[in-house]
């Protein structure tokens, strides 16, 4: 008998294929402060999806959870992916920190760590405190949102 994969029923009724995750600490602070930002987030994200529908090849779907969750459920590790808090409060953003190369926005209060390029579809955004990192999102929404989606919905999914 075989066992299934942990991943096998961790999203019903979602195709993990579609998603684009936004991932807060699972930390208090992060539940008081970042999800907030992460559902505002995710409402821009669905705004540009309903805009922009009759010309995506595919669904975009946007999922707001802990770093908990994504960490723990592989099947997500190549999505693309916003992580908001800093590593004190969300370990994804801690892992990122050692793993996304590429551009790194940083005047020395608040951080957004992207690949300007877009082939690394995995975004770190964060402040030494809540307003900042609230400015945080906020420049990422100016300057990066419309490009990373855009790079999402014409993304090439790895084979096998």
């Amino acid at each position: 008998m075989t066992t299934p994969s942990p991943d096998a029923d961790a999203h019903p009724g979602l195709d993990p294929s579609h998603l684009v995750l936004i991932v807060v600490g699972a930390h208090l602070r992060a539940e008081q402060g970042d999800r907030p930002l992460a559902y505002k987030l995710r409402d821009q994200v669905e705004a540009w999806v309903s805009k922009h529908r009759d010309a995506l090849a595919t669904p975009i779907q946007p999922v707001v959870c802990t770093d908990i969750w994504y960490l723990n459920h592989g099947t997500l590790h190549g999505r693309p992916t916003v992580s908001i808090g800093g590593p004190g409060v969300n370990a994804l953003s801690s892992h990122f920190a050692q793993s996304i190369t590429g551009q790194t926005d940083d005047d020395q209060q608040v951080v957004i760590q992207i690949d300007p390029e877009f082939t690394d579809l995995r975004v770190s955004i964060w402040g030494t405190d809540h307003d900042l990192t609230e400015k945080g999102l906020d420049l990422f929404f100016k300057d990066y949102l419309e490009s990373f989606l855009k790079a999402v919905a014409t993304q090439v999914e790895p084979e096998g």
